[in-house]
């Protein structure tokens, strides 16, 4: 009898969803004081949790549970079943706990497979300049976005004696998944997922965790995928779950019935504000940039202090080099060798779905001047899940050569976005960056440098240089010639420049 090929899989973080009930008789009937004191240890808890002060890396956050099923959804991602475990122990230490009993809970690994990339798990093979290793990192670990609303339920494939998923050959299992994956896609930016892996961890094989601002956006994407047969002959699903997030600060108000998020404020996640090296921006939406989606702010140790002095420096020159207080926005750059009308008709569709994400700030394709040079796609986003969750979609852009960052690590990377030019001066600017381009082509340090040109406005420009070190490109930016330059843009831009620089 032939056994079938089962994907190779890498698990990540664990995964527990805690779904918790409120006795509401007791807390009805309980003394002020004994209330204000499970506020605020509830609080405490989930503050510290969202925080992550217990390990050194992972995600919590906290729900209103819609529905009979339950009250409060507790949601843990924590790099060991023995983080989840204390997790769970030191509610039951808080006051809060008093009035709760466990309604549900939901035990899985964060995972990704064969069936995504093959090519992931071989060893020979190489994967980071396409943006495919980076994805799948969010993968394993992500970042839990900002978005109101979580739809959560548990999942199998089918072994029935009509359809059995686990007899299909492996090629034919993977079509499934690909064209069940290109769903998905139309939904880009408005519904972000987490799948877990829960074979020997719970009831189901997989835990679905979706997200979104929009509930019918979930509705409608789970709509549109029980007509795709990867679901409706092969999978088999548990009870759904729903809920809204709200901050631990308002656990008072969600006890107390009141509207949560309260009416005319603001959503403030603590995880969310938290800096991700790697990315520096602007904050009007002309000039923002960013480095790839991680590694060290520019280059070098990435101390705080270091990269402070390095943008008051600059700074001084006149060029904004972004904020360090998570003003920035994050950014993703790919390079393509695709025929440029092929390539914008297929990021235009993506921009479509990208738009209806509060936390997307553009997305533009760029042609190079130099016609050796490759196509670049930039992605801005305001929060690093959001480009990381990008990323994994513009990857799949066709002819992607590699990812800004995440090539030529041997060397410092800087990036202008955007040069916006006064449309009477294009032409002054361009003839300037040509004299430019000759004075770098003489200077120790300096690989490259290349002007591309949105091709939807050709006033909109950025500048992206390659340098052997920081030290080289510093001695540009000190130099005479570079504070011409300066001068120079202030005439010609609409702006002042501003410089970022890739890990």
């Amino acid at each position: 009898m032939e056994r079938r090929r089962p994907p190779q899989t890498e698990e990540g973080w664990y995964v527990l969803h805690d779904f918790r009930s409120i006795d509401w008789d007791a807390w009805r009937g309980a003394p002020e004081r004994r209330r204000s004191q499970a506020i605020e240890e509830g609080i405490d808890y989930l503050d510290a949790c969202e925080a992550v002060d217990d390990a050194d890396e992972g995600e919590s956050a906290t729900f209103a549970v819609l529905g009979h099923k339950a009250d409060l959804l507790v949601l843990h991602l924590r790099p060991t079943l023995a983080d989840i475990d204390t997790l769970e122990r030191q509610f039951e230490h808080t006051a809060l706990a008093e009035f709760t009993t466990r309604a549900d809970s939901y035990l899985s690994v964060t995972e990704v497979s064969g069936y995504m990339s093959e090519e992931y798990f071989d060893e020979d093979a190489t994967v980071e300049d396409t943006g495919t290793a980076r994805y799948i990192e969010s993968r394993l670990k992500p970042e839990l976005p900002d978005s109101e609303f979580l739809s959560f339920y548990p999942m199998n494939k089918r072994r029935g004696p009509d359809h059995n998923w686990y007899e299909l050959p492996f090629d034919e299992r993977a079509d499934y998944l690909s064209n069940h994956g290109e769903i998905g896609k139309d939904y880009a930016g408005r519904v972000t997922q987490i799948i877990s892996g829960s074979v020997g961890l719970d009831d189901f094989e997989w835990g679905i965790t979706l997200f979104g601002d929009d509930p019918t956006d979930v509705k409608e994407l789970l709509y549109e995928m029980r007509f795709d047969p990867s679901s409706s002959r092969f999978a088999e699903f548990g009870r759904f779950l729903s809920a809204r997030r709200f901050p631990p600060a308002d656990l008072g108000a969600f006890l107390a019935g009141e509207r949560i998020p309260r009416e005319g404020e603001s959503v403030d996640h603590p995880h969310v504000r938290r800096e991700s090296a790697g990315h520096h921006g602007g904050s009007d939406g002309h000039h923002h940039g960013g480095g790839d989606t991680g590694g060290h702010p520019h280059g070098d140790d990435g101390s705080d202090d270091e990269e402070e002095e390095f943008r008051t420096e600059l700074e001084e020159m006149g060029v904004y080099a972004g904020q360090p207080h998570g003003e920035d926005v994050h950014a993703v750059v790919l390079y393509s060798a695709a025929d440029a009308d092929e390539l914008f008709d297929e990021v235009d569709g993506l921009r479509e779905n990208f738009d209806h994400y509060d936390t997307h700030v553009k997305t533009a394709v760029y042609e190079p001047r130099d016609e050796s040079s490759e196509t670049a796609i930039v992605s801005l986003w305001e929060t690093d899940r959001a480009a990381n969750t990008a990323a994994g979609f513009l990857a799949d852009l066709p002819d992607i050569v590699r990812q800004a960052g995440a090539d030529e690590t041997d060397s410092w990377g800087t990036m202008g976005m955007f040069y916006t030019v006064k449309p009477d001066h294009r032409n002054d600017f361009t003839g300037a960056f040509e004299d430019a381009a000759g004075l770098l082509a003489d200077m120790d340090g300096h690989r490259k440098t290349d002007l591309l040109v949105n091709r939807e406005d050709e006033n909109d420009m950025f500048i992206a240089s390659r340098w052997d070190s920081r030290e080289d490109a510093m001695q540009f930016f000190r130099s005479d010639a570079f504070s011409e330059a300066v001068e120079f843009g202030r005439d010609v831009l609409t702006d002042r420049p501003r410089h970022v620089f890739l890990a």
